[in-house]
């Protein structure tokens, strides 16, 4: 679904949190991101994808990454998702899609026999350099850390 691929520079991105704070792809220079791209907040894929990611929590930090989940939800929903299920991370409110739209995860989908577009769930492993190193398009969301480590 992405247009990147492996080995491409990871697209720059300024975006809030769910706490209103400002984050930028350029303050993790020098660290290993998970950035995870997901279709809607406290969803039941979504909320299994996210707890998996934050059971392995220490796991990640002992690796050196970084953890960003990034979804088209407002910053409300986010900081709701944030605190019920206790997750380590941020999430970024990307309710204009730059970041959706820089990572090229905003396409058709298909639930229930329905097509519409929305979010692909889709991971982006981006090194120290900022340099995309994996790209998982096929989430395993209860075992998605799994996939990463």
């Amino acid at each position: 679904m992405s247009k990147l691929k492996i080995g491409d520079k990871a697209p720059q991105f300024s975006v809030k949190d769910q706490d209103g704070n400002n984050i930028k792809l350029l303050d993790y220079k020098g660290k290993k991101v998970v950035l995870f791209f997901y279709p809607k907040a406290s969803t039941p894929g979504c909320t299994a994808e996210a707890c998996n990611l934050r059971d392995n929590w220490e796991h990640f930090k002992a690796k050196g990454y970084q953890i960003l989940g990034a979804s088209a939800d407002s910053e409300k929903k986010q900081l709701n998702f944030k605190d019920k299920y206790e997750l380590p991370f941020p999430l970024l409110a990307d309710e204009d899609k730059e970041v959706i739209n820089a990572y090229g995860v905003w396409g058709p989908k298909k639930f229930m026999g329905k097509e519409y577009d929305g979010i692909n769930r889709t991971t982006f492993i981006i090194d120290e350099n900022g340099m995309i190193e994996d790209i998982i398009e096929k989430v395993k969301t209860k075992d998605h850390a799994a996939q990463i480590l």
